[in-house]
């Protein structure tokens, strides 16, 4: 179960940089004058930068919290 929650935030990582990708060749494919086009360049590449750190974070903060997890699953219970 762990695994597979680890499986779904590394999607919603990749997901989060696509999108910020994604946003960025949309605002190249648009017809706009030449200072709104810079100013939309700059928030997008700034966007891609969040959404890299955000990326990051969550990739760390799901590894935090899958280790305790993955150690409670390797101990077995003892009988007395």
């Amino acid at each position: 179960m762990a695994g597979l929650i680890q499986i779904m935030i590394w999607m919603f990582c990749g997901y989060l940089v696509f999108k910020g990708v994604q946003i960025f060749q949309l605002l190249f494919v648009s017809a706009r004058d030449e200072m709104s086009r810079r100013t939309g360049i700059t928030l997008v590449v700034v966007m891609i930068i969040v959404a890299s750190f955000a990326a990051v974070g969550f990739f760390l903060f799901e590894g935090l919290m899958a280790g305790p997890v993955q150690t409670q699953l390797w101990q077995l219970p003892t009988f007395r």
